[in-house]
């Protein structure tokens, strides 16, 4: 039997697979949330009528807002985000699957969390929310807002693709922009100017031999040269090359910030964009665990809304692809987790 949800208009039911295509359609690319957030509203109204809760549209930025639903005191929170990366793909399934962009990143898994919060309040729980927030696919925006208030909640469930599994810890994350200088000149004559390219890539053969950390738990920090330009055409001496560095990081920041600097000095100039640290996580007894190397939103939070928990339907492994994918039973297992979570974290 398909599980099912009385729809925020009342006019029919719509079950989870339904719910998940019909988040995908509404296109939510980073900033352009909207859409999505007047859909969430709209969906969550009557189910904070019916069981005397409270609905909070909170700003971000112009046009931009977190939605945040409670009953009671929200002791647990379940999270995730609003957005997604481009480009819109619309949905589609078959027997195994929901298809489309977001389907498992996040639109199943806000559609999961949606259906588990309808049983628990059907069955008497109360005092946990639903949180859902703008901008974590490009700088955590809607987080860093949420937590400047926590509610007092004293556990997050944050959701991200997780197959299912508890995550024990996740990487975190340190970007560079690298840009290296030089002097035009006329390429016929190469002893006349400097090329700024050939030292960024000397300056990138050096990042590349960087010895990073590894940890027992997290693994191995891992590195990935993202973008390169430069140059303004083939006969001309390039006076100006820019990289974008990003690396996955495994513990304290410092020897890699240190190590990427001393490897590029003399060459180029190494300006630190961002930098998220790696975090441990929380486990539950009976839910089988892994380790991630994504970095989410779980650290703009500054654990405003608890002590963090990171599960969810679907692999990260197709997550921003044109194959993007959930599970169907991933989805309907989820609805049980989260059930589960809220209440063991409740009693705890």
């Amino acid at each position: 039997m398909p599980l099912v949800i009385f729809y925020a208009s009342g006019d029919f039911f719509m079950n989870v697979f339904q719910l998940t295509r019909t988040l995908i359609d509404i296109e939510s690319i980073t900033p352009n949330e909207r859409a999505v957030g007047d859909y969430l509203a709209a969906y969550l109204k009557p189910l904070v009528e019916r069981y005397h809760g409270r609905l909070e549209r909170i700003q971000v930025e112009p046009d931009r807002f977190n939605i945040l639903a409670h009953w009671g005191d929200p002791l647990v929170t379940l999270s995730t985000h609003q957005d997604t990366v481009p480009p819109f793909i619309p949905s589609s399934e078959d027997d195994e699957f929901v298809w489309g962009r977001g389907a498992c990143d996040v639109k199943g898994i806000i559609a999961s969390m949606l259906l588990a919060a309808e049983r628990l309040l059907a069955g008497g729980t109360r005092n946990f929310a639903l949180l859902f927030v703008v901008g974590e696919e490009r700088n955590s925006a809607g987080a860093y807002a949420a937590g400047r208030d926590g509610r007092g909640s004293r556990f997050l469930i944050n959701g991200e693709p997780t197959e299912n599994r508890l995550a024990l810890g996740s990487k975190g994350a340190l970007r560079f922009e690298i840009k290296a200088s030089g002097r035009m000149a006329h390429s016929a004559y190469p002893e006349l100017g400097e090329s700024a390219i050939e030292k960024l890539l000397d300056a990138l053969a050096k990042v590349r031999q960087v010895s990073l950390p590894v940890d027992p738990v997290l693994g191995a920090s891992t590195l990935n040269i993202g973008t390169i330009s430069g140059g303004r055409a083939p006969n001309i001496i390039p006076d100006q090359a820019n990289a974008e560095v990003m690396i996955r990081l495994v513990g304290d920041p410092a020897s890699t910030r240190a190590a990427i600097q001393y490897a590029v000095s003399g060459k180029a100039e190494a300006s630190e964009v961002l930098c998220i640290p790696a975090i441990r996580l929380g486990a539950i007894e009976g839910i089988e665990t892994t380790v991630v190397s994504y970095t989410t939103d779980i650290p703009a939070f500054n654990g405003a809304w608890g002590k963090p928990y990171l599960i969810g339907p679907g692999t990260i492994h197709v997550a921003h692809t044109s194959e993007e994918r959930v599970p169907k039973k991933e989805l309907v297992q989820a609805i049980e987790l989260y059930q589960h979570m809220v209440k063991s974290l409740l009693a705890s």
